[in-house]
């Protein structure tokens, strides 16, 4: 490993060198062995708050506490999520992932667009529809003894719900999620760039059909939106729209992928589940918590102190979300799966004003998969001489997982 960044970057004066450390999370190949030990790790090997290059964000200060990482998320007026993607964008056409990188106030004209669609009750709606498509991808595969869970299970589900509620043709499934490989997994400036010119050239077109032939989809209702009476900007649809596509493609399919991991290497927690239906919930939030994909970043914005770490305005600053679930102060023994652990927090969807506006939909749509998926197929393991590869990137999940029974 080693702390130099790919391109040229100055540490400010501010930035203690003894906490300039050589962790490498999203890339690296002590990270992409073992993402989840190598992040519960940190705790031991690592000062609470400490100090990284990465080869996407430059200079970043880092969080691993549960604490400093809600301070961070709970106080919007410190830490601002200008910025906080490292997408390329090109400069002749300036926008912002929203609602993610704006602040409150203006943050919330945006949410109240689509907060009708992602409350609980809206997504409560979805639950059979999810069900039906469950059991429709299973009836593909349960007679053939086995599957590869990623290809045929955890990436269609999600998507194919996204699709339908963003109003975006199922058809283009595969070429959807190709463009979010390409953009959330490669290091490669280049790919980056061009695939975002191709997501960028297909949404444009897709939101000025919705504008000319509204329907009930999230992209249409965000092309029509006039919050207070004042139109949403080109650029602030485009935007908004833009941020969900991103949004709606890894994260959901990265936790799937992950919790059928554990499950086919924990039979005897697959029969827990199986005893405890009533307990799904409470299931659910704790496979959550071992198995969260993304980190948070944001900008400081007035000059802070965090243990005694003092940040200047304009400096990065990212939690390590999965991490700060494994903080031991917080989830004692944090590594083990405990479907009886006091209910706390967690960050799975991060907290605040900028929690995942998707969390209730991920939240079901796991639990429906376990439920199914488990009722259906309760015997299966890893098939045989099946690699675990991890990706670099900011969602974490295994590429591929073949499963058999």
């Amino acid at each position: 490993m080693t702390t130099q960044s790919p391109e040229p970057f100055t540490v400010p004066d501010h930035v203690p060198r003894e906490l300039i450390l050589p962790v490498q999370v999203a890339e690296g190949d002590d990270f992409l062995a073992a993402p989840y030990a190598y992040m519960a790790r940190l705790h031991e090997t690592c000062p609470p708050v400490f100090y990284r290059l990465s080869p996407q964000m430059g200079g970043t200060w880092t969080l691993i506490k549960h604490a400093d990482a809600m301070f961070m998320l709970r106080h919007p007026e410190r830490f601002s999520t200008r910025n906080a993607t490292p997408f390329p964008r090109d400069p002749a056409n300036p926008f912002k992932f929203l609602p993610l990188e704006s602040d409150p106030p203006e943050h919330r004209k945006y949410r109240n667009i689509v907060d009708p669609v992602f409350s609980p009750q809206g997504v409560a709606r979805l639950e059979g529809r999810i069900a039906q498509r469950a059991n429709d991808l299973i009836d593909r595969f349960i007679g053939r003894g086995g599957c590869e869970f990623g290809a045929e299970f955890g990436r269609p589900l999600p998507v194919s719900i996204f699709l339908e509620l963003m109003g975006l043709p199922q058809e283009m499934i595969d070429t959807f999620v190709k463009w979010a490989v390409d953009l959330l997994h490669s290091n490669d400036r280049a790919v980056m760039a061009q695939t975002m010119k191709h997501i960028t050239d297909y949404l444009k077109e897709a939101i000025a059909q919705k504008q000319r032939t509204p329907d009930d989809g999230v992209v249409s209702r965000i092309a029509h939106a006039a919050p207070g009476g004042v139109p949403l900007t080109a650029q602030e649809i485009f935007g908004f729209v833009m941020f969900l596509f991103i949004a709606g493609l890894d994260t959901v399919f990265a936790t799937l992928n992950n919790v059928w991991l554990w499950l086919a290497r924990n039979p005897e927690r697959r029969q827990e589940i199986l005893s405890r239906p009533d307990d799904l919930n409470a299931i659910v939030e704790e496979l959550l918590r071992v198995h969260a994909v993304t980190f948070s970043g944001r900008t400081v914005e007035q000059d802070v102190e965090i243990r005694g770490v003092k940040m200047k305005k304009g400096d990065r600053i990212n939690a390590i979300l999965p991490a700060c679930n494994f903080d031991p102060e917080v989830f004692p023994d944090p590594t083990r799966v405990d479907f009886d652990r006091p209910r706390k927090p967690i960050l799975a969807f991060a907290q605040g004003v900028h929690s995942c506006m998707g969390a209730h939909l991920a939240r079901l749509e796991v639990k429906v998969s376990l439920r199914e998926w488990l009722r259906r197929i309760p015997q299966f393991a890893l098939a045989q001489g099946a690699r675990i590869v991890y990706r670099p990137g900011g969602v974490v999940g295994p590429e591929t997982l073949s499963l058999v029974w």
